[in-house]
């Protein structure tokens, strides 16, 4: 039997859950049909467990790629679900606090490239984790082929010859990508250039569901995760999937944020407000906001960080004319501002719940971020609430569920994409 995590506590006012008691056997028994089932794009709900079996040789992987080059630094190129997953985890695990380990870049404009070069400060001190599905993404192949051009001729000014600054070159990349090289031009290129290891972007995992997928952890080990704590990551997270597969609403915390959030859909409250307080959620607004915009395919949640947010946003918030819900998720504050914290939610607790419909989630703190375990629950929530309110929402309405849930797709993307394609654009091209 699976008991419930105690590193994160929800409480809900102002949704009345016993309209939905009749349906909890149909949306839980809706998900499970489909979790991890081939084409369905829910492959995340046992990921959790099936990393857990390369937690070792994923650490094994990490030291060999710092040994190859003798650098401590790593460069993640990669946009949407492979950059924000990554800087959420490294956020709330209270990881590369400074910036000092893991850098960024998933720009193509000049004045970015020159930032984040200026930041990275010698290029040959440090590696790069190319992490795309496809291994052409636009953005990111830009900014691959540019710093492996600029490596190369790094190589060649100490004196190198061409094939052995391309050999140098090449130790200093690992790609995250699909695994059949037919599907991935990148796994092609790591294969032929012979880079280390074998890191993947899992099948039917996409971009925002992907916070345990390869890019994630291995970044999290070269930051200085223990072992111990990738594993209690990755075991609470498992333990929300079994809970948020229980026909039991109370221990079912991820199914009730759906109803929650499908609840005031509708009743006509498009708006809502999801906010979180402190620095270590700096970056989880951002992979929040991609859940958000990508799956429930509207702009109108506000995703912001707290106390930052507050002043300016409660203008809107608190004027009766608006009719919102709203969600927050507060530290557990164990340290010397726990007075002033404590009061500080008090005061929102008690304002939104007079306002309208709300939910708090308290998270259980270490030192400088999350514990391991409410690190690894709080995300995968969010995965299985996203997904539960489409499910209510289809459910309730008495709407057929589409063969692939609406949520988990994001067809419309490609409207853009189409427009990159030939052209005078040519990713990675050196202007002159």
């Amino acid at each position: 039997m699976t008991t419930k995590s105690s590193a994160i506590k929800t409480s809900f006012t102002g949704v009345d859950f016993s309209k939905y008691t009749s349906k909890i056997s149909e949306f839980v028994k809706e998900f499970s049909s489909r979790a991890n089932k081939k084409g369905q794009f829910l492959n995340w709900v046992n990921l959790p467990q099936e990393q857990l079996k390369r937690v070792d040789e994923l650490y094994e992987m990490a030291e060999k790629f710092k040994a190859q080059t003798n650098v401590t630094k790593l460069a993640v190129l990669g946009i949407g679900g492979s950059k924000h997953t990554v800087e959420h985890m490294l956020g709330i695990n209270g990881l590369n606090i400074n910036g000092e380990t893991v850098y960024f870049y998933s720009d193509v404009d000049s004045v970015s490239l020159a930032r984040f070069l200026n930041k990275l400060g010698d290029i040959t001190k440090a590696n790069y984790m190319v992490a795309s599905k496809s291994g052409s993404t636009f953005e990111t192949k830009d900014g691959f082929l540019r710093i492996q051009e600029m490596l190369i001729d790094a190589y060649k000014a100490q004196g190198m010859s061409e094939e052995e600054a391309k050999k140098a070159t090449a130790k200093h990349f690992i790609a995250v990508t699909d695994a059949n090289s037919e599907k991935s031009e990148l796994r092609r290129t790591s294969i032929a250039d012979n880079w280390l290891g074998d890191l993947f972007i899992h099948d039917d995992v996409g971009g925002r569901f992907s916070a345990f997928d390869d890019h994630a952890l291995f970044t999290l080990i070269f930051a200085g995760m223990k072992k111990d704590d990738l594993k209690a990551l990755l075991n609470a997270a498992q333990e929300v999937s079994s809970l948020s597969l229980s026909d039991n609403l109370e221990d079912n915390d991820a199914l009730k944020e759906g109803i929650f959030w499908a609840d005031a859909k509708m009743n006509g409250i498009e708006a809502s407000v999801h906010q979180y307080m402190g620095s270590m959620f700096e970056n989880t607004v951002y992979w929040h906001a991609q859940m958000q915009n990508e799956s429930v395919k509207d702009t109108l949640k506000q995703v912001a960080k707290v106390p930052d947010a507050m002043h300016h946003s409660a203008e809107a918030h608190f004027n009766p004319a608006n009719k919102l819900v709203f969600a927050l998720t507060v530290p557990v504050d164990n340290g010397v501002c726990r007075e002033n914290a404590e009061s500080y939610i008090d005061a929102l607790t008690k304002s939104y719940e007079t306002t309208g419909a709300f939910f708090k989630e308290e998270v259980e703190t270490a030192t400088l971020g999350l514990t391991a375990e409410a690190a690894g629950a709080m995300t995968q929530l969010r995965a299985f609430a996203t997904v539960y309110q489409e499910i209510v929402e289809k459910v309730m309405a008495d709407k057929a569920l589409p063969e692939v849930l609406d949520s988990v797709l994001q067809p419309h993307v490609e409207f853009y994409k189409k427009n990159l394609k030939g052209g005078v654009v040519v990713p990675g091209r050196i202007s002159k």
